[in-house]
C-alpha cells in the first residue's frame, strides 16, 4: 500500500509568501524570461507594437486594479492621471534646460519619469479626498470630475498651449533616452540590427516586471492589508485601528503613482502628445480589463489586457482583410466596410457583458482553477 503525494506543504509564514515557492515555479519563471527576451526574434515588427502596447495598459490598469481591486475605491477617470504623467514627462524633457552631463547620460527621461509619477499621485491625491466621506456612487461620480477637469479643461485649454504648440507637444528623434540607448532610433550592432520597437519592447517589459514586483511587495506590507481591510469593510477595520481617510489617500497617491509611470512611458511610444490619447474611454477600458482579467488579482492584469489587446487586434486584421475583399471583388458592395468598422469597439463591450454572466471571477480566476489541478495532480488516494 503506497500514498501519493497531494500539493506542496509549507512550515511556516515566510515559505508561504515566497514568490517563488518551488523549483517548478523557478522553472516556469526563468522560462518564461527566456521567451520575453527571445520574442522580437520570433515574431514580425508589427507584433511588437502589439507586445508593448499590452505592457502599457498593465502598467496603466494597475492603479485601476490598486483602487478597485484591493482597496475598494471605483474610479472611472483614470486616463486623467495618466494624462498627467504623460504630459509633466513630455514638458521636463522638451522645456527644461538640464545640464550637459544629465543629458549626455540620458538620464533626463528616467528622472521625468519619476516627477511624472509624482506628478500624477498629487493629482490623484486631489480628486480622492472626497473618498473620505464618500463611495459607492458618489465616488464614481468624483473620479470622473478628474477626467472631465484634467483632460478637456486643464491640459486641452492652458498645458497643451504652452510653447505655442497647440494641442501637442511633438518629440523630436533623440530626445527620449534611458541611459546611453535612444528608444526610437536603431542601432546596429555587428550584423545585428537592434530598432526601436525593440528597445521600447524591452523597456516596456523592465518597467512591468519593477512596477509589478512593487506592487506585489506593497500587498505584503501593512499598507496592503489595510487596503484590503478597507475593500472588506470598512467599519470594522476602522474598529480594529485602521486609519481609513489616510490609507485611502495613500491608495489613491500610489495608483496615481503608476498611471504617471505609465503616461510617462507611453511618451516613448509617440512622435507627438495629444489629449486624444487620453479620451474617457481608456478610463473604461482600462475598468474593463480588470473585469476580464478577475479583480483584486496582479495576474488578472496580465490577463486581462493580453485579452483586450490581441482582440482588438485580431479583429482589426479580420475587419481590413474583410473590407479590402469586399472592396476587389464587389465593388458595388463597398458601403458595408463603413458598417463593419464599428465592430471592433462593440466587441469590447460584448466581452464585458459576457465575462459578467458567465466568468465574473475573470480569466485569472480560470487559470488558478487550472494551475491546481495540475499542482494537485495525481490526488492523495490508497490503491490495491
Amino acid at each position: 500500500m503506497s500514498y501519493l503525494p497531494c500539493g506542496v506543504y509549507f512550515e511556516n509564514y515566510r515559505e508561504d509568501q515566497r514568490w517563488w515557492r518551488t523549483g517548478f515555479i523557478k522553472g516556469k519563471m526563468v522560462l518564461m524570461a527566456v521567451l520575453l527576451f527571445a520574442f522580437p526574434a520570433l515574431v514580425d515588427s508589427q507584433w511588437l507594437s502589439v507586445a508593448y502596447t499590452i505592457n502599457y495598459y498593465i502598467l496603466a490598469a494597475l492603479g485601476v486594479q490598486l483602487l478597485v481591486g484591493y482597496c475598494g475605491q471605483i474610479t472611472l477617470g483614470h486616463a486623467a492621471f495618466v494624462a498627467v504623467g504623460a504630459y509633466c514627462s513630455a514638458m521636463m524633457v522638451l522645456f527644461i534646460p538640464w545640464p550637459q552631463f544629465l543629458v549626455d547620460a540620458g538620464l533626463s527621461y528616467p528622472i521625468s519619469m519619476i516627477c511624472a509619477g509624482f506628478a500624477a499621485g498629487l493629482w490623484s491625491v486631489l480628486f480622492g479626498l472626497p473618498s473620505a466621506r464618500v463611495k459607492g456612487f458618489y465616488l464614481i461620480m468624483t473620479t470622473m470630475a478628474a477626467q472631465w477637469i484634467t483632460v478637456p479643461l486643464v491640459i486641452t485649454q492652458y498645458v497643451s498651449q504652452i510653447g505655442g504648440r497647440g494641442q501637442a507637444f511633438s518629440i523630436p528623434p533623440g530626445t527620449i533616452k534611458v541611459g546611453p540607448i535612444e528608444l526610437d532610433a536603431s542601432t546596429q550592432i555587428g550584423s545585428l540590427e537592434i530598432t526601436g520597437d525593440m528597445k521600447i519592447y524591452y523597456f516596456s517589459v523592465i518597467l512591468v516586471a519593477l512596477c509589478l514586483l512593487a506592487m506585489g511587495n506593497l500587498l505584503r506590507s501593512k499598507m496592503g492589508r489595510a487596503w484590503i481591510a478597507i475593500r472588506d469593510n470598512d467599519i470594522a477595520a476602522e474598529t480594529m485601528g485602521v486609519n481609513i481617510v489616510a490609507y485611502k489617500l495613500l491608495a489613491f497617491f500610489t495608483a496615481g503613482f503608476f498611471a504617471g509611470i505609465a503616461g510617462a512611458f507611453y511618451v516613448s511610444t509617440l512622435s507627438f502628445v495629444s489629449p486624444e490619447h487620453y479620451e474617457w474611454f481608456y478610463s473604461l477600458l482600462w475598468v474593463g480589463i480588470i473585469l476580464i482579467g478577475g479583480v483584486g488579482s496582479i495576474q488578472g492584469l496580465v490577463f486581462g489586457s493580453a485579452f483586450v489587446v490581441l482582440v482588438f487586434k485580431v479583429l482589426e486584421m479580420s475587419v481590413l482583410g474583410f473590407s479590402d475583399f469586399v472592396m476587389q471583388s464587389y465593388p458595388n458592395l463597398g458601403w458595408m466596410t463603413t458598417k463593419i468598422i464599428f465592430f471592433k469597439e462593440s466587441a469590447f463591450g460584448l466581452a464585458i457583458i459576457f465575462f459578467l454572466m458567465y466568468e465574473p471571477n475573470g480569466l485569472s480566476y480560470r487559470y488558478w482553477q487550472l494551475k491546481n489541478y495540475f499542482n494537485l495532480w495525481p490526488f492523495s488516494y490508497t490503491g490495491k
